[in-house]
């Protein structure tokens, strides 16, 4: 087994969204190779409706797919096909866009008044960018829950994990989406297939993605009169974003108030990315096909 070594650990930053929501942006609209098949991924977490209460008014999404998954609040949507519905705590949905669909996602709190969720969006290859729409709509007791014999506890959102496969299905980038919760102080190994991208986020305690028994972790700089190596292992906390390079599995050693962060991985789908929002093509000639369709209302196929 070889252990993927940190690339980098970075934090999400402060975004505001459709009609003034406030979230914090892991990544996205930027270089993808190292998050190749995903593009972008939001964290929604607010405490005051005055900050997600607007929403995502109408808007449109072409070549990608969307993955919403609630963890505290509801969201209700709709779209220009005839679907609506409600997304409660726990919930997942799975939204292929294809050749276009233009919906509305309108956050609503708890009785507390919290909002919590996240929205990952997943490329989809040239030859399914123009597939027909469909929803994957999941319930919060139909995703598998899993707890080891140490305590760890996994959601199986997407793809296979200790002997279990979560209920979304037919995904062009065949990922694996998990909710992973570790104890306080426990060291943990999950497996991850070499070939995929993979990424920690991050979003309830800390910990530290390394092995402890090796000397290495981050490399940061080279200096010294012998221009020796200089390493440092960062501890990921709440927001921390963990890019992996290579390997079979990941290594987290969980803080002293323990761990929960989402492991994704999938295989990079390596083509030409266009972006316009949310509309991501692989040139700029279907970018403007797509904003001129809009303008003359044959968007919708």
């Amino acid at each position: 087994m070889s252990i993927r070594p940190v690339k980098n650990i970075s934090q999400a930053q402060p975004a505001l969204e459709g009609a003034g929501v406030k979230l914090h942006r892991v990544f996205g609209f930027g270089d993808t190779d190292q998050t190749d098949p995903f593009l972008l991924l939001d964290d929604f977490r607010n405490e005051n409706p005055d900050d997600y209460i607007r929403g995502f008014p109408w808007h449109p999404h072409r070549g990608i797919e969307t993955i919403s998954y609630v963890l505290a609040g509801t969201v209700a949507h709709n779209d220009s096909l005839g679907n609506e519905g409600r997304l409660g705590s726990g919930d997942v949905q799975w939204m292929t866009a294809g050749r276009g669909i233009l919906h509305q996602e309108m956050p609503e709190g708890n009785d507390d008044g919290q909002m919590h969720g996240f929205q990952l969006w997943a490329n989809l290859p040239q030859s399914q960018k123009m597939t027909a729409p469909r929803y994957q709509d999941i319930v919060a007791n139909e995703i598998p829950e899993i707890t080891d014999d140490d305590g760890t506890t996994a959601r199986i959102i997407c793809g296979e994990f200790w002997g279990a496969k979560g209920p979304v299905e037919g995904v062009a980038a065949d990922p694996n989406f998990f909710d992973i919760s570790v104890p306080p102080g426990l060291k943990k190994r999950l497996s991850v297939e070499t070939e995929r991208n993979a990424f920690a986020y991050v979003f309830a305690g800390s910990g530290v993605f390394r092995d402890s028994s090796e000397p290495t972790g981050i490399l940061t700089e080279r200096e010294g009169a012998n221009g020796e190596e200089v390493y440092i292992r960062e501890k990921a906390e709440n927001r921390s974003l963990v890019l992996f390079d290579r390997g079979d599995e990941v290594v987290v050693q969980a803080g002293d108030e323990g761990i929960r962060f989402l492991l994704v991985s999938g295989k990079p789908i390596q083509e030409p990315i266009a972006w316009h929002g949310p509309i991501v093509m692989n040139t700029q000639a279907e970018i403007h096909q797509a904003m001129g369709e809009l303008q003359n209302g044959t968007f919708i196929r």
